[in-house]
């Protein structure tokens, strides 16, 4: 009998963690080792029904399973959750907690009190990792005397968010973009999110400013093309981006470079198209912190160089020799961006803009000079960063860390033998020592 492997995670939304958890519940059920339940979960607001409308995933659906109010049920096996630390709790005989973590350099107390009812944590990446290992805290009484340290005591293991070889790769279909007029452009792939200038997580604000600073006045001006959200695909959402563009645009003065909007949701198939295509010519972000950092490591196979930071996860896959990491310095969270997540000390990547102007107009002006080392990149990503590797290690890791859970062992009866009417144990023959004659 296989063991019993439950995994409640957000499987079915349209999500980063939707992403991973879809993934690590498809190499595990690959590995043919277990018996597969998945317990369907919600993250935040995003969208539900991922999985309905993409039928390469519907064979997920079932193993979905929904246990009957008030009914018990034997602990399984191995018990995992894919979500935020604070959230884990053991159900188990042996308990995983699989997260991204947090993209700044500390986490909450609570996280690190989640991650101490596991029996292994698993993280996306080197960094979210680390971070669980630096946050350490006291907690005191009325006297404010130490009554308790908190701190992580659980085994970690890293493992990787793999891309798909069959969608992300090279490619001569390409997504139709006829209103982009310009033979070089830059992109960027990622949340809008919430935050003042240049406080937002991507940092997107920035680096439209930096973009359109940098290219100002040229005689031949490439294009930025952003691949952008705020969590939703409505037209109230794409107008509201559309002025944020505007507004950053008012407080440069000259003849202005073009930028792009592509919002809506997109196959993955159409994203690899928009990657491939023969106008974009690099990836550029000036994320502050990433758990994993996953489009980066999609773009990479299409050969072309990257621009990027180099801080959190992403250097795990990205190289210094092989793309562009910004310099920088870490700076404090601004009050516009802070959330239930964030913790007071806690700080996140500032870019050296001085740097990235520098970075984005040698892009331009040589681009032959990075175009073999954005084929090192994606060679090196190739071997090492695919779903089938991350399948391999994920194999690996619980090989080697979960313990079985006491197996029920069977009584092994004598057998019956039928004689006439009456049914009769036939016992084993007993062989019993010869008696010596003794006279008295």
């Amino acid at each position: 009998m296989k063991p019993t492997f439950i995994i409640s995670c957000p499987i079915d939304t349209y999500s980063g963690y939707g992403a991973r958890s879809r993934d690590v519940v498809k190499a595990i059920i690959e590995m043919d080792k277990y018996d597969v339940k998945i317990l369907p979960q919600r993250w935040g607001a995003t969208p539900w029904g991922f999985i309905e409308d993409h039928e390469e995933w519907e064979f997920l659906s079932k193993y979905f399973w929904q246990p009957e109010p008030n009914k018990q049920y034997p602990k399984p096996d191995i018990w995992m959750q894919i979500t935020i630390p604070n959230e884990f709790i053991p159900q188990g005989h042996y308990n995983i907690g699989m997260t991204a973590g947090i993209e700044t350099t500390l986490c909450r107390a609570e996280w690190i009190e989640g991650c101490n009812r596991m029996n292994i944590i698993v993280g996306s990446s080197n960094h979210t990792v680390q971070v669980l290992k630096d946050s350490k805290f006291q907690q005191k009484n009325e006297q404010q005397q130490v009554i308790k340290n908190i701190e992580l005591s659980t085994k970690t293991e890293v493992l990787f968010e793999g891309f798909d070889e069959n969608t992300y790769k090279k490619t001569n279909e390409v997504l139709d973009l006829p209103e982009i007029k310009e033979s070089f452009c830059f992109l960027f792939v990622g949340h809008w999110m919430q935050g003042a200038f240049g406080h937002d997580r991507k940092n997107v604000g920035l680096l439209v400013k930096s973009f359109l600073e940098t290219f100002k006045n040229k005689q031949k001006q490439p294009a930025l093309i952003l691949k952008t959200s705020q969590g939703s695909v409505s037209y109230m959402e794409r107008d509201s981006i559309l002025t944020k563009i505007n507004d950053i645009k008012k407080s440069v003065k000259g003849k202005l470079p073009k930028i792009y909007l592509l919002h809506g949701d997109f196959l993955n198939e159409e994203m690899n198209q928009i990657y491939n295509h023969p106008k974009v010519k690099c990836m550029v972000s000036l994320t502050k912190g990433e758990g994993f950092g996953r489009p980066l490591l999609e773009f990479t196979q299409t050969k072309k160089p990257i621009i990027t930071t180099g801080w959190s996860g992403h250097v795990d896959f990205l190289k210094p020799d092989m793309s562009i990491l910004l310099p920088g310095t870490l700076g404090d969270i601004h009050p516009s961006v802070k959330n239930d997540w964030f913790v007071d000390g806690a700080k996140w990547f500032d870019v050296d803009t001085m740097a990235l102007g520098k970075a984005l107009k040698d892009m331009h002006k040589n681009y032959k000079d990075y175009i073999h080392r954005g084929k090192q990149q994606g060679n090196f990503a190739k071997e090492n960063f695919t779903f089938e590797k991350m399948k391999e290690k994920f194999s690996k890791i619980l090989e080697e860390n979960v313990v079985a859970a006491p197996q029920q062992v069977s009584l092994q009866l004598p057998k019956l033998k039928k004689i006439g009417g009456d049914t009769q144990i036939e016992l084993p023959k007993l062989k019993l020592p010869k008696l010596k004659k003794v006279e008295i």
